[in-house]
């Protein structure tokens, strides 16, 4: 066979004529390396040795597989750790928080759910195991379902009112603010820091059907006198508007904090393309400034939907009564507190806590929900 084929052919026949061939021509230009060939640098007076000899030359070069492996496992531990170390440096500074974070809040949750499971003796000599029976017994109550109710509508006539006051105070006071009248601010954030007690007793003297304020201002305006703690119609209202005075000053200073972030050129610009201030404020002011009302919305449901001091004292207080007139003003934490601290059903009253802990955690996260058609994030 004659050609290129003979030449191929003779190359399978003997595949180390390439390799023979390389070697002598290393070996006819000595400064020629064979690294293409062994992965080494290799002079061509070494490849005249064979194989046999570079492999020998090679093995005396390398440090023992041994002592080079320990090296590249220290290396490599090294290596990670300084990588962790690198992504991660923040969580030493996180640990005390954590740490109080589980003590006072991951751990009460779980014992307080253990506890739901318990006919809990608080000798804890007779406490044992019922697994749900607390939780079937609690839905077949039916003053628990009036109390949620109540809970709801309480939730109802002070979350709105207290967002919607509190948004527009903040606009308000964001321009007596440049005017050096700050000191509005204190007065409406004072209530807030008020005891619950003394501003209880002061707004039931105010709702006092005899000499009260409230239906002071009625008969001025020729209205009829209420009995307002007294009557079953007008007692959560009641409590209801002593609530929203006591917490829209808090809520105040976040929305103030909120109208502070809003870029001032995005307003310029604004105007200076004819928006007048009705339309700055639907336009931009209230779109930048949605993230922060829908924070004070989050926290004023949390609040109120667990809230228990004014009904409590405002209904009776330590002198019973509370809750009333005639379960008006029964909300859960207020029933909660009767069947934990009155009749001493503490794994009932878990059962109502954990319950209460659920439908927070849902109505929060429906609201997350819902707020992605009218919260804007920048």
């Amino acid at each position: 066979m004659r050609g290129p084929h003979r030449n191929q052919l003779a190359t399978k026949k003997h595949p180390n004529r390439n390799w023979a061939r390389a070697v002598s021509s290393a070996s006819d230009h000595p400064h020629v390396s064979l690294c293409g060939l062994f992965g080494a640098e290799v002079t061509a007076s070494t490849a005249g040795k064979g194989v046999d000899s570079l492999q020998q030359s090679r093995a005396i070069r390398m440090p023992p597989p041994s002592r080079m492996s320990a090296v590249h496992q220290r290396t490599r531990t090294t290596a990670v750790f300084g990588r962790v170390r690198r992504r991660y440096w923040w969580v030493p500074y996180l640990l005390p928080t954590l740490l109080v974070y589980a003590l006072m809040v991951v751990w009460p949750t779980v014992s307080l759910f253990y506890v739901s499971l318990l006919h809990f003796d608080i000798t804890l000599t007779h406490s044992r195991l019922v697994g749900l029976r607390n939780y079937r017994t609690l839905f077949a109550q039916p003053l628990y379902w009036v109390s949620l109710g109540k809970t709801a509508l309480y939730a109802l006539l002070v979350v709105p009112p207290t967002v919607a006051l509190a948004v527009g105070l903040a606009l308000l006071f964001a321009r007596a603010i440049h005017r050096a009248t700050g000191w509005l601010q204190a007065s409406v954030f004072l209530p807030h820091i008020t005891p619950v007690v003394a501003t209880s007793l002061i707004w039931v003297w105010v709702f006092n059907p005899q000499f009260g304020l409230a239906n002071a201002v009625l008969h001025r305006v020729g209205l009829p006198n209420l009995n307002w703690l007294e009557s079953p119609r007008w007692a959560l209202p009641a409590v209801s508007v002593t609530t929203i005075w006591h917490s829209v000053g808090l809520y105040v200073v976040v929305v103030l904090a909120g109208l502070s972030r809003i870029p001032g050129e995005v307003l310029e610009a604004a105007a200076v393309d004819g928006a007048g201030a009705g339309a700055r404020l639907r336009r931009v002011i209230l779109p930048l400034l949605s993230p922060t009302v829908f924070a004070v919305t989050v926290l004023a449901t949390i609040a109120n939907m667990q809230s228990f001091g004014y009904i409590f004292l405002m209904t009776g207080g330590t002198h019973g009564g509370a809750g009333g007139p005639a379960y008006s003003t029964t909300t859960d934490s207020v029933l909660l507190y009767y069947t934990a601290f009155k009749y001493h059903f503490y794994g009932l009253a878990a059962a109502m806590s954990i319950v209460l802990l659920v439908l927070i955690l849902l109505w929060t996260a429906l609201q997350k929900a819902v707020s992605s058609r009218w919260v804007f994030y920048r």
